[in-house]
């Protein structure tokens, strides 16, 4: 396999492992300790955290923070600007680092544009999420789950069809 690209501006720090065939484009930033599979597109201006855990190809496009302790199955799919968290209840002056808390994205997820996945939860396999949505507890595999907040309001099927 070919090797991993990473374009010029992007900054990936001593410790990260990334694997073969995947690209890192402009502006990125990899921290020591994240996880990168093979076969990946991660987008412009993507941050990638320490304990940031990518399987193989999972396509990250721009504008997205991944932070310590989230987990992304083989074959995902994150769209365009979409937030993750990892702290309930975050106060500037406290520090809870030792609070954070893991979220799963399981194989062959898909996350629309937009969307907001708050800590602690777990996205089934294949499951979809529309772009927009606010996802606050966990997604059964295959469902469709839309809105603010996100509910369930049908199934795919592995090809992302709606069931």
């Amino acid at each position: 396999m070919d090797k991993a690209y990473i374009h010029e501006t992007a900054v990936v720090d001593d410790g990260a492992i990334i694997g073969s065939g995947t690209r890192i484009w402009h502006f990125c930033h990899v921290m020591p300790a994240a996880v990168i599979g093979s076969n990946c597109t991660i987008g412009q201006n993507v941050f990638i955290d320490n304990n940031v855990k990518i399987g193989n190809g999972v396509k990250v496009q721009n504008n997205v923070s991944a932070y310590n302790g989230l987990t992304l199955e083989d074959d995902v799919f994150i769209g365009p600007s979409v937030v993750f968290t990892n702290v309930i209840n975050p106060r500037s002056f406290i520090e809870r680092k030792n609070e954070f808390k893991p979220t799963l994205v399981e194989r062959g997820a898909t996350i629309g544009a937009n969307a907001t996945i708050v800590c602690g939860i777990i996205i089934g396999e294949y499951a979809m999420i529309g772009a927009g949505a606010v996802v606050t507890k966990d997604v059964a595999p295959y469902a469709l789950v839309i809105g603010n907040p996100a509910r369930q309001v049908g199934w795919v099927d592995k090809n992302g069809r709606k069931v």
